[in-house]
């Protein structure tokens, strides 16, 4: 094996201390600096995973829970919807320019589910 300038432990590379990424064929070539390096350099590592599958139904749970017409998807505030004029609105505020500006407001309509957006500079209703 080559000189090193590191004492690292199976699984890191001795030239720059980074971790070394798992490969199935050919040389263990390290992100960091390029060296590559036999399956050697791994030791007598073993490596084990498990996949753990979601039911099919699952999103669709979760999505039936969620259809209620009256829930609200936020805080809910005397606002007047202008597509519907129903009197409450619930609110979701977002950072979407840089953090000197202010923060995007997204007011939807408890009733017909009408979205408006609100932004520092300008209000465009969708």
């Amino acid at each position: 094996m080559p000189n090193s300038a590191f004492n690292v432990p199976p699984g890191f590379c001795s030239d720059c201390g980074s971790i070394l990424p798992i490969s199935k064929q050919g040389p263990i070539v390290c992100y960091a600096c390029k060296r590559q390096w036999g399956p050697e350099v791994l030791g007598d590592m073993a490596i084990t995973y498990t996949i753990h599958m979601n039911s099919t139904n699952t999103y669709q749970t979760a999505k039936d829970s969620n259809d209620s017409e009256d829930e609200a998807e936020g805080p809910v505030i005397d606002r007047r919807c202008p597509q519907c004029q129903n009197d409450k609105m619930s609110y979701a505020t977002l950072q979407l320019r840089s953090a000197d500006e202010g923060q995007t407001v997204f007011y939807t309509c408890t009733k017909c589910k009408y979205v408006s957006v609100y932004s520092a500079i300008i209000i465009v209703n969708t």
